[in-house]
């Protein structure tokens, strides 16, 4: 979900480093409230769907901006400081700090607006800080680890990478579901949901993560392509090569639909109102596999993308499930108490 790769057109380093956890101090509108910099945000990287969509309920419009704030921050700090052994280490000690403003915040002291406006959502919803902690775990293990074997490698990245933002909207939507626990059904399909976007999102930027990161979200034992075939065949591939990468790639799309499956009928299990953007991320996850098949899975040549006709084609449908009433009442879906944040 949000915690996916998104797809960023450009690569910036941050306005401030030392800043850690301040919101931007201005949107494109001028504004400083966490929505219009989230908004602003989704336009300017252009993600595969409208995070800050007219469909989310205006009673979790502050609390899932303050959520993809501290989402966005963290996964810039993570990559946007270089491939460099220095600059490794330049985002951990980031990250490091980036934890310590986020224990505050769980302790009732809040220091930047970024973690002022995360602490008021997380008194209001109740949130736990284990999913917050995963997704630092994930961005700090991307410092370490930059190429992966199997199958089960990658999805085990995503249990910290992914799944804990679906978990945080779920909660944001008042569901009852375990931060780490799959026990329920609606923790299952919503981390098939998350893992697969997740995925599909990695696989539209082979070339980007290689080139300006040094990472490889491909399984070499499953596929057969390690870091040093993809340089090879980077900027003059042979049709033989190409065949061979369209040939790796193929069966993971196949999985990840297979995800999308079986994570597809969610917005059918939480609050009505959350339908519709839950089957945003739902639908965000089958686009993009559909546009990497579209492109003959030549991925590392050429990036695929959600495009404008499809992405209004995405608005309308969840606009249809607004409309249609899809998701069960507010009172079907077990719902969190609500007051204290956890300890």
């Amino acid at each position: 979900m949000v915690g996916a790769t998104p797809n960023i057109a450009t690569r910036q380093p941050p306005q401030s480093a030392a800043r850690v956890g301040a919101v931007p101090a201005s949107s494109a509108s001028g504004s400083t409230e966490p929505e219009a910099w989230t908004a602003h945000a989704t336009v300017r990287r252009r993600e595969n769907f409208i995070v800050m969509s007219p469909l989310l309920p205006r009673r979790l419009r502050p609390g899932f901006a303050a959520v993809y704030a501290f989402c966005r921050t963290a996964d810039d700090l993570a990559d946007e400081q270089g491939a460099t052994p220095a600059d490794r280490e330049r985002a951990l000690a980031l990250l490091a700090s980036f934890r310590r403003s986020l224990h505050a915040c769980f302790a009732c002291n809040p220091r930047e607006p970024l973690f002022i406006d995360l602490a008021a959502t997380i008194r209001q919803h109740n949130l736990p800080i284990e999913p917050f902690e995963r997704l630092l775990d994930a961005f700090e293990q991307d410092q370490h680890v930059a190429r992966y074997e199997t199958w089960d490698q990658l999805v085990d990245y995503s249990t910290r990478s992914a799944d804990p933002v679906g978990r945080l909207v779920l909660m944001l939507a008042g569901c009852d579901v375990d931060p780490v626990e799959r026990a329920s059904e609606l923790a299952r399909k919503s981390d098939a949901i998350c893992t697969a976007l997740q995925l599909v999102n990695f696989w539209q930027d082979v070339r980007r993560d290689l080139i300006e990161r040094d990472r490889v979200y491909l399984p070499a034992n499953d596929t057969g392509l390690t870091a040093e075939w993809l340089r090879t065949n980077l900027d003059t591939p042979s049709p033989d090569a190409r065949a061979q990468y369209r040939e790796a790639l193929q069966p993971l799309v196949a999985k990840a639909r297979d995800l999308i499956a079986e994570g597809q009928d969610l917005p059918r299990l939480v609050p009505k109102d959350i339908a519709a953007p839950i089957w945003l991320f739902v639908e965000a996850a089958r686009r993009t596999a559909a546009a990497i098949e579209r492109a003959n899975y030549q991925t590392l040549w050429q990036r695929p993308t959600v495009r404008t006709p499809a992405r209004l084609a995405m608005l309308a449908g969840a606009t249809r499930v607004r409309l249609a009433g899809a998701g069960r009442s507010s009172t079907t879906a077990s719902v969190r108490s609500q007051g204290a944040p956890h300890a």
